[in-house]
């Protein structure tokens, strides 16, 4: 089957990745930090995860890209989290930012206002997360949805549609709003693609391994490419290993042995739609 230009870019996304093994830092959930790791090195990628703001900025500047997720928060993040958004930008570096626990507590909140200026280029989350953040921000369509309870969703991925291009039409990158189907726009495209398994809400930290590897892939590409293969790739892992796991643990392992074994061209054949909006 022949691939479309945007196909093509996704491919070929994948196998520099694995030539190049390119050093994508972060900032992440500590619950959730061994499985970003490997995801990581399973698509081609270094990986390499800091708290201390001198060493989130030297990691930046090192690597092609920078992975915030805020989980699970320490004090010591209200300083290295802006610190990293502000190195990415000086730098010119893609900086992609999952916001869970958008909502709890006042600590996340000063965060992501102190991160707003700088416009981190890709944006991952839930459908709750990313109305969250919209609203936040106070951008188009904030007002819509419910937000997370806790670090769930209870909010549709289409629901999260208007503020999901809001946000990428303010950052200039890209938004992924993960779920049954997944939804990766720029602002002016909307993409949308299914597949992996019901097995994967059964492993903790699958969306935060995602926003690892899209952060790998973002050294590679443009944000809506990076972000779409992302996605692709989870789908597409998701779906092999449930063809030979049946159950947690095992499906855990079989993901991650997908996601190695998986060439640019199985990624770019994984199925989506693209609408232009």
């Amino acid at each position: 089957m022949a691939l479309s230009a945007l196909g093509f870019r996704i491919a070929e996304t994948v196998e520099r990745t694995k030539a190049e093994c390119p050093l994508a830092g972060s900032i992440t959930n500590a619950v959730t930090v061994n499985l970003v790791a490997n995801a990581q090195l399973a698509v081609g990628g270094a990986a390499a995860m800091v708290n201390f703001a001198d060493e989130a900025e030297g990691l930046v500047e090192i690597g092609g890209a920078f992975y915030v997720n805020m989980g699970t928060l320490m004090p010591v993040h209200a300083e290295s989290i802006p610190a990293a958004a502000c190195a990415a930008h000086k730098w010119g570096k893609a900086l992609v930012l999952d916001p869970v626990g958008i909502g709890l507590g006042g600590v996340r909140t000063r965060i992501l206002l102190d991160v707003k200026p700088f416009r981190p280029l890709i944006v991952r989350g839930n459908a709750s997360e990313v109305i969250a953040l919209s609203r936040l921000w106070e951008l188009e369509a904030s007002s819509e949805g419910s937000g997370p309870r806790g670090v769930d969703a209870v909010d549709g991925v289409e629901d999260a549609l208007s503020a999901a291009r809001a946000l990428a039409t303010f950052t200039g990158g890209a938004v992924a709003v993960s779920g049954a189907v997944d939804l990766v726009t720029d602002g002016s495209r909307v993409a949308r693609c299914s597949g992996g398994s019901p097995l994967m809400t059964k492993v903790t930290g699958m969306g935060c391994s995602l926003g690892g590897v899209v952060a790998v892939y973002a050294t590679q590409a443009d944000p809506f490419t990076a972000a779409l293969a992302g996605a692709l790739a989870y789908n597409r892992a998701g779906e092999r290993a449930a063809a030979i796991a049946d159950a947690p643990a095992s499906f855990q392992v079989a993901f991650i042995d997908e996601l190695y074994r998986a060439t640019g061209e199985d990624v770019a054949a994984q199925p989506f739609e693209i609408e232009e909006v």
